[in-house]
């Protein structure tokens, strides 16, 4: 069976777009890994209705919502390889085959963390990336900032509007006079020793053998596509500063005809919402490729 569009990740970005593409009454096939970004959170912040909902069941409440449309296909496996061209691409999985006109990459990214005892471990937990999501439930405390080059920066500056940050370094960088003015100024305390481990809830333990206690930490993990089969395809990659993505048009088609992509690896920044607003505009563009092909 040949689909009109097959959407390879089925998170958030891949659901909305899928959904605009079922009510247009548009066949869909979605491939899945169930590897969501968010899978060690346990509360989504900061998406309007959805506040605080556990993103697991709000992922599993969307599914539901798709699968009550007939023309939907939904099969749980990686997309191993993506081929052919507009009209006419395959794409495999699971040993078998699957044909369509379009072809969407909503993957998702893999997020290259620290290398520091105890942090991955952490990850989405007492370890975040993005304050608009966690930096409310911190209540104004201790927040540590641990950087992975000159743009944690930046994160630093905007963490202390949440609460009291302490900036790691971490031997990344060198601060400069002027940098070190504008976090002083912002009340941003700076922490020289390099960083060797996170161990109890968000506690920082230093090279020096000290240990500081945090609600919080925030780090900025370099992104890039977490598979690789949109740059197997030929889809051209973008840097951005915040890691690799996949380069898309303002109508979210990549480099290669048919062939679209949206969410966490066809933007920046990343949230849930805006993988949504994302995804939801991907898929009318998808759905007007095929009404008008040839604009």
């Amino acid at each position: 069976m040949s689909h009109d569009v097959i959407v390879i990740g089925g998170s958030y970005a891949g659901m909305a777009a899928a959904l605009q593409l079922l009510r247009a009454r548009r066949s869909v096939l979605v491939i899945d890994a169930g590897q969501r970004r968010n899978r060690s959170a346990a509360h989504s912040h900061g998406f309007l209705g959805h506040d605080g909902v556990d993103p697991a069941e709000l992922a599993r409440q969307s599914r539901a919502q798709l699968m009550a449309y007939p023309t939907l296909t939904w099969v749980e496996g990686i997309a191993t390889d993506v081929r052919g061209a507009k009209d006419a691409f395959e794409v495999g999985c699971g040993g078998q085959v699957h044909t369509g006109r379009r072809v969407l990459f909503a993957t998702g990214v893999h997020d290259e963390l620290p290398a520091i005892a105890g942090l991955r471990e952490r990850w989405g937990r007492s370890v975040f990336h993005c304050p608009y999501c966690h930096g409310y439930e911190l209540d104004e405390g201790r927040i540590g900032v641990i950087a992975t080059g000159p743009m944690s920066l930046h994160q630093a500056q905007l963490v202390a509007e949440w609460g009291q940050a302490t900036f790691f370094p971490n031997g990344t960088f060198e601060l400069d006079r002027e940098s070190a003015d504008e976090l002083a100024r912002r009340g941003v305390q700076v922490e020289p020793a390099g960083v060797v481990g996170i161990e109890g809830d968000a506690d920082v333990v230093l090279a020096d053998g000290r240990r500081m206690s945090f609600r919080g930490l925030f780090t900025a993990p370099r992104n890039s596509p977490a598979t690789p089969v949109a740059a197997m395809l030929g889809c051209e990659l973008a840097e951005t500063p915040f890691g690799t993505q996949i380069a898309t048009s303002e109508s979210k088609e990549t480099s290669v005809a048919g062939a679209f992509a949206c969410g966490d690896v066809a933007r920046v920044p990343h949230s849930v919402s805006l993988a949504v607003a994302d995804g939801a505009w991907a898929g009318a563009q998808l759905h007007r490729s095929l009404v008008w092909p040839d604009l």
